[in-house]
């Protein structure tokens, strides 16, 4: 099946579905399709955790992750 008539079908296919449902479409479309953020964009969030903060934190995930409860199932 050759990319035109893929979406050629994609578009016969939506173009039966309720509005509704082709908002959904659209929103799991853009979902498979998001690159998220380049990382240059979150600098300007850098320095807004205190240091204090950030080291709770990484207590925190050193003592509750990697550890295994075999009797929580």
């Amino acid at each position: 099946m050759t990319t035109q008539s893929v979406k050629d079908n994609l578009i016969t296919q939506i173009d039966k579905l309720p509005h509704d449902l082709q908002v959904r479409v659209l929103d799991i479309i853009k979902a498979l399709t998001s690159k998220g953020v380049e990382g240059k964009s979150l600098l300007r969030f850098e320095g807004s955790i205190s240091k204090d903060d950030l080291q709770l934190m990484s207590k925190a995930i050193e003592e509750g992750c990697e550890k295994v409860d075999i009797n929580e199932w």
